[in-house]
């Protein structure tokens, strides 16, 4: 079973993190959200939900306007060759739909099926804002609270450098 945002709340309460949620329009892409997220302190993110040819999922959560090449990731993050993953495993493994990707749906892969990375600028700021499991509501956690929110979740905090 997946976890409503209300559950999402829920939990950070539980792990005694500080969240704050703005409700919006859907928003289904970084330029869509971008005027949105201007009035919003904190450093903003995009989430990509990946397969390699091998069937390894990985979920990479990265500042807004971080440039990420796929055909050139999988050398970066030792993987075989990277594509999207389809809406059907997203659903199944993090229950969340595409426009609604978010680290925050860590908590749904109680399985540990999803390896985990985030971009080494997300701990550069605070706060850092994802999607609460849903596109129509912005959530900031302070960088230090995401980090023991994965841990939390039983994923490793894989950090990488996408600027290099």
């Amino acid at each position: 079973m997946t976890a409503s945002p209300e559950a999402l709340f829920a939990y950070l309460d539980g792990l005694g993190i500080a969240h704050r949620t703005h409700r919006h329009a859907a928003v289904f892409t970084v330029d869509e959200g971008r005027d949105l997220k201007a009035t919003m302190p904190g450093i903003h993110t995009k989430n990509l939900f990946l397969r390699d040819k091998a069937g390894t999922f990985v979920l990479i959560s990265a500042e807004a306007s971080t440039k990420i090449s796929l055909n050139q990731l999988h050398r970066k993050i030792n993987t075989r060759r990277l594509s999207f993953g389809s809406p059907e495993d997203m659903l199944a493994l993090l229950g969340v739909t595409p426009g609604s990707v978010t680290a925050f749906a860590l908590m749904n892969d109680t399985a540990g099926r999803v390896r985990f990375i985030a971009d080494a600028a997300l701990f550069t700021a605070d706060p850092v804002n994802f999607h609460p499991l849903t596109n129509t509501a912005t959530t900031a956690i302070s960088r230090a609270d995401f980090r023991r929110f994965v841990e939390a979740t039983g994923h490793a905090c894989n950090v990488h450098d996408f600027s290099a």
